[in-house]
């Protein structure tokens, strides 16, 4: 089975920082982009970054450009997102999926599934 699981989230205080993992399984891992999402609560689930299994990695939004970057092992078949920074509005359930259909490429912020369990992080003022 496709399965995708975040960790690494937590309780942090603002202005510190957070290394947040993904673990793939099930699938060739480097034949598919992984991307980061969060959902805020009483709010959309927003894009945040994906990269292609060829490093190359695309922004979807701002909320976090600047104070984050994305690797990912394609030997350990994980995808790591570091934030650091952080604020209170960083508050959400972070999610990692794979492109729906097989692409090395990132593709548009709605072409994405295998939704796997999000890691929570809270950030305090």
């Amino acid at each position: 089975d496709v399965q995708l699981q975040a960790s690494g989230g937590g309780l942090v205080q603002a202005g510190g920082s957070l290394r947040l993992s993904c673990a793939a399984s099930g699938f060739t891992f480097d034949d598919y982009a992984i991307g980061w999402f969060r959902q805020a609560p009483g709010k959309e689930r927003e894009a945040i970054i994906c990269i292609g299994s060829n490093d190359l990695a695309v922004w979807y939004g701002g909320s976090v450009k600047g104070r984050s970057t994305i690797s990912r092992d394609n030997v350990k078949n994980m995808v790591y997102l570091q934030i650091t920074s952080l604020k209170p509005e960083d508050t959400a359930i972070y999610y990692c999926a794979r492109t729906l259909i097989r692409s090395r490429w990132c593709r548009g912020p709605r072409e994405f599934g295998s939704w796997g369990q999000g890691t929570q992080v809270t950030v305090s003022s």
